[in-house]
């Protein structure tokens, strides 16, 4: 299932590229040397370093959700891919799992090209750097498993739009992307303090600065929390949407 996904996507795959990277390098370059320019440093690198390594956990985010959403509903809903799959002798958890796994797979990839454009505007030259990709990776569980309790959820596209407006979009907002999470109100820093996307920014941004974030292991817990009960979910609420 992994690899059906994969090679349909080599059809497609410039256009799922740019699409799904476009945007975050566009802010990035606007804002961070837009702004930048005014600014001046942020958490101790160029604002332009800062919002960069937000950009990479927002991209990763969007695209996992994106996947788990509009990309599985219309092969589980529209297209019917998913019940013709079942029919073979491949059973309907095999193929959320994949689902999945494709989800963090497109996040990573997203990831990836965010990692390089920063490295080719000059930050990030640090071999930790590296452990940006496979967080890429985790938080693209986060969302994927997100996306697909949505898609279990979901009568129609429209649906997708709830998740949107009232998830991804505060979660955007308060988890540091644009602007340090301690310049916010304390009550609303530590509302920010439960989202995954906060925790993946608090790893991202020391490991672009070439150092080990401090509590990295309470982070990774969070969000592998966070990965597999919201992949429980999509899998018991699957079941009972198409094996009833």
């Amino acid at each position: 299932m992994w690899r059906r996904n994969l090679l349909v996507w080599k059809k497609f795959a410039f256009a799922s590229v740019l699409g799904n990277i476009a945007d975050p390098l566009l802010y990035m370059v606007a804002l961070g040397y837009g702004l930048g320019a005014l600014v001046g440093e942020v958490g101790g690198m160029p604002y332009v370093a800062f919002i960069g390594t937000g950009m990479v956990c927002q991209s990763a985010m969007f695209t996992a959700s994106f996947e788990g959403m509009y990309s599985a509903f219309s092969r589980m809903h529209v297209q019917r891919t998913w019940e013709g799959i079942i029919n073979a002798p491949i059973a309907l958890d095999d193929v959320v799992l994949a689902e999945w796994a494709w989800c963090a797979t497109k996040a990573l990839m997203s990831t990836t090209a965010i990692l390089l454009v920063i490295v080719a505007l000059g930050f990030g030259h640090t071999w930790l750097a590296l452990w940006i990709l496979p967080l890429g990776f985790l938080v693209g569980l986060v969302f994927g498993a997100f996306g697909l309790v949505m898609n279990a959820l979901a009568p129609g596209y429209d649906f997708f739009t709830y998740f949107f407006t009232l998830v991804i979009t505060p979660m955007l907002l308060l988890s540091g992307v644009y602007f340090p999470v301690d310049q916010m109100p304390g009550w609303l820093a530590s509302a920010a303090s439960v989202l995954p996307l906060k925790h993946a920014i608090d790893i991202a941004r020391p490991l672009m600065l070439g150092r080990v974030p401090d509590g990295i292991v309470l982070h990774v817990a969070v969000l592998a929390v966070y990965a597999v009960g919201a992949y429980y979910v999509a899998l018991v609420l699957t079941r009972r949407r198409l094996l009833k």
